[in-house]
């Protein structure tokens, strides 16, 4: 029998925007705090017109550039669903891991193209140039003084869960139909984050299934979903997910290829953010419930609500780290962590 697959219907559509030229992206799209479905951004792809003729035509076109560098390969069981995600408790992951040959991999999908609930097989975050240099050549986008990572992810039916990226996002499918689920960065409370430290593809998830459910163990989701938006999009379509809002991906065809964009605002020598929650973690959430009161005021007063009284007392030349950073001071409280970190 067919495996049934029944989704968790957002009622809010992600808004649309047409007419946008991927040779000139303007700034109300890259500097959107709102995510926006760009339609037919990259309908012109030659990659794109290729998986409009069929996946054979998308598959020949993409084995046309490989280099035979191996890729790492996620694949699992037909039982799982597509879904990749972890094992039982948490304990391990439903899937495996495996290096392979690109051209491998999509002779496993042709393979089982056909099926009605295939084994799950899926790369994910591989460098376009990397594998497929030449690629970008007639398939690319145009983002102006942003300097983006461009990966490509493939595979059959898959559902990866809700989670977060640091970096802005503009992901174009251009074979295969997907589906995007976001959740605005204030939903954290309600979508049952796992473990920060090991998540199936490193980036912590959701641990609740948007096909099924489970309300009486993840009640707060009902409110999550009050605030989803939603997008069926069609090859050619580019979806910007700005960064931080959390996004559910879904690959609904039997081959899918997607290449995303990945870039940040901030100057490249900044550090992420991520590195302070860690940092946080260690250092502060365990103190004393007054002294973690004590620190929260502190980071309001120097990181997150800083006024001009905060240095306006010091002379410049004398202000250190709370002057405005750059390279080099960067490097130098790179420095200063470093040595402290490893004492």
């Amino acid at each position: 029998m067919p495996n049934v697959r029944v989704m968790l219907s957002a009622e809010q559509k992600i808004e649309e925007v047409e007419g946008i030229s991927p040779d000139n992206l303007p700034d109300e799209i890259l500097q959107s705090e709102q995510p926006l479905v760009l339609k037919g951004l990259v309908s012109d792809w030659p990659l794109v017109e290729a998986a409009t003729r069929g996946a054979d035509a998308a598959d020949e076109y993409l084995r046309r550039f490989y280099n035979d560098t191996p890729v790492s390969e996620s694949f699992g069981p037909a039982d799982i669903n597509g879904r990749i995600f972890y094992g039982e408790d948490l304990a391990g992951f439903n899937f495996a891991m495996r290096r392979t040959q690109l051209d491998e991999f999509l002779d496993e999908l042709k393979k089982h193209r056909d099926d009605d609930n295939p084994p799950v097989h899926y790369v994910g975050s591989v460098s376009v140039d990397h594998i497929l240099p030449g690629l970008r050549d007639d398939n690319d986008l145009n983002l102006g003084r942003f300097e983006p990572s461009v990966r490509i992810w493939l595979g059959n039916q898959t559902r990866i869960a809700a989670h977060y990226d640091v970096p802005d996002n503009i992901a174009c499918v251009v074979a295969g139909k997907r589906r995007f689920t976001v959740f605005p960065p204030d939903q954290l409370p309600n979508l049952y984050v796992g473990p920060l430290d090991r998540a199936p593809a490193g980036q912590a998830i959701s641990l609740v299934d948007l096909h099924e459910p489970d309300f009486e163990k993840y009640p707060k989701f009902r409110e999550a979903m009050k605030h989803a938006q939603v997008a069926d999009m069609q090859p050619g379509d580019a979806v910007f997910i700005p960064s931080m809002w959390w996004h559910h991906v879904e690959g609904l065809d039997s081959f899918n290829v997607l290449i995303n964009y990945w870039w940040r605002s901030s100057p490249a020598f900044m550090g992420t953010p991520l590195d302070a929650l860690n940092h946080a973690l260690l250092s502060i959430r365990d103190l004393p419930e007054a002294q973690r009161n004590a620190w929260r005021d502190i980071f309001e007063h120097y990181v997150f609500a800083p006024g001009d009284d905060v240095t306006a007392h010091i002379p410049e030349a004398q202000r250190g780290v709370l002057s405005p950073i750059d390279e080099l001071s960067a490097r130098k409280i790179r420095a200063l962590l470093l040595k402290r970190l490893n004492r």
